[in-house]
């Protein structure tokens, strides 16, 4: 009775303007983003069965990309096709873009006074206990045994001592989890060939040619939107190693800053590419770095998610989303100590970075409150203890 009574379409017009509204007041990460679709789509609006919306969440997760993103990508497919996709796709992004390029601007021209530096010296250290908060919550998903475990510890010590190359632990990973999970030493020789060309299809070449900086800008993002698998926040140290230390395009402040505005703003923290695009070559390098950064979750969802829609149940691809996934906890928690290091300098900011963590883990502090109150702390405090460490920009 419930497929009976759900529409097979639905108006591009109505799939933009939902998408504009969820994209302009969607706070709360990736779960909360996708409890909401859940809650509209499928209890309220009925434009989706539950079965439709457990499949979506499934594919998008066996994917790399930010996860809500492409669950909304993938839900306009399945109700407005192949142009109702990249319309409510695109819908979503909008009200992101327009909020951080804003905010790029203003930071651009204001990002030296003080209020601006008293704003992130609360809220940085916040942004550390939302990334752990995080990963807390990703791991309670899907982390199910030693392995997984073993695989995070290795990629969290590599992270953090020589900052390596993100997408070698994720390949790695993935390969280790397919030996281990899968069934190529357990007498069958298929391979898991549709991850393995998706992963192929979207991945850049690490050494981009010499062009101009908004070619090299487009080049750089595309590359790490293939490498987000598991959590947007994965991002970050690959964010880290490329924007900083092997192009300089931001010192490792003006990342922290960059990181933060993902983490505050509506939407996914890949977002924090528009942030940074504005910041090394203003509203076109906004622009290029968010079309770089979510184009191949479009290219995912429309070429990709129907083979896996075929292929959920082959144990290659179980085993390797199960590996990359292990590494996404690993890196994660690399990125937040890492971070933790420039955000943290003294007695207050270590006291709100903790307290930050309890209230997210133990009551469900809404992100925009936690935000709020961190700046107002950090408005305060900072005229008072005038912590000389601090140097946003």
């Amino acid at each position: 009775m419930e497929s009976a009574n759900t529409p097979s379409r639905v108006p591009i017009r109505d799939l933009v303007l939902y998408y504009l509204r969820l994209g302009a007041l969607g706070f709360g990460g990736p779960v909360a983003l996708v409890g909401q679709m859940e809650k509209e789509l499928v209890q309220e609006r009925k434009w989706l069965t539950k079965e439709e919306m457990r499949e979506g969440i499934a594919v998008c997760q066996s994917m790399p990309g930010p996860l809500a993103i492409q669950v909304g990508i993938y839900i306009s497919y399945l109700r407005g096709g192949f142009w109702g996709a990249w319309a409510g796709g695109w819908a979503f992004i909008l009200p992101n873009f327009v909020i951080v390029a804003t905010l790029g601007a203003l930071y651009s021209y204001f990002g030296g006074l003080s209020p601006v530096t008293a704003i992130f010296y609360g809220v940085a250290p916040a942004v550390i206990a939302l990334i752990l908060s995080s990963c807390y919550s990703l791991a309670k998903l899907g982390m199910e045994d030693w392995l997984q475990w073993a695989i995070a510890a290795v990629c969290f010590v590599v992270t953090v001592a020589v900052q390596a190359e993100v997408a070698l632990l994720f390949l790695a990973s993935g390969i280790v989890g397919i030996a281990y999970y899968g069934s190529l030493f357990r007498g069958k020789t298929v391979p898991s060939l549709p991850l393995l060309a998706a992963l192929a299809v979207t991945a850049p070449t690490t050494n981009a040619a010499a062009g101009s900086i908004l070619g090299k800008l487009l080049l750089f993002f595309l590359k790490a939107a293939s490498l987000t698998f598991g959590s947007g926040l994965v991002i970050v140290p690959f964010l880290e190693k490329g924007l900083v230390q092997q192009t300089g395009w931001l010192d490792e402040r003006q990342f922290l800053v960059a990181v933060a505005m993902g983490m505050i703003s509506p939407g996914p923290v890949v977002i924090t590419a528009t942030f940074v695009g504005y910041l090394v070559a203003g509203f076109w390098g906004s622009l290029v770095s968010t079309v770089g950064i979510f184009l191949p979750s479009f290219l995912f969802v429309l070429l990709v998610a129907p083979i896996l829609v075929r292929n959920r149940a082959n144990l290659n691809v179980k085993g390797f989303v199960k590996g990359a996934y292990a590494a996404a906890i690993g890196t994660i928690l690399g990125a937040s100590v890492l971070l933790g290091k420039i955000a943290i300098g003294d007695w207050l900011t270590a006291l709100i970075a903790v307290l930050s963590l309890v209230v997210l883990v133990r009551w469900k502090l809404s992100n925009p409150i936690l935000v709020a109150a961190t700046a107002v702390i950090g408005l305060i405090a900072f005229p008072i203890l005038q912590p000389t460490w601090v140097f946003v920009k």
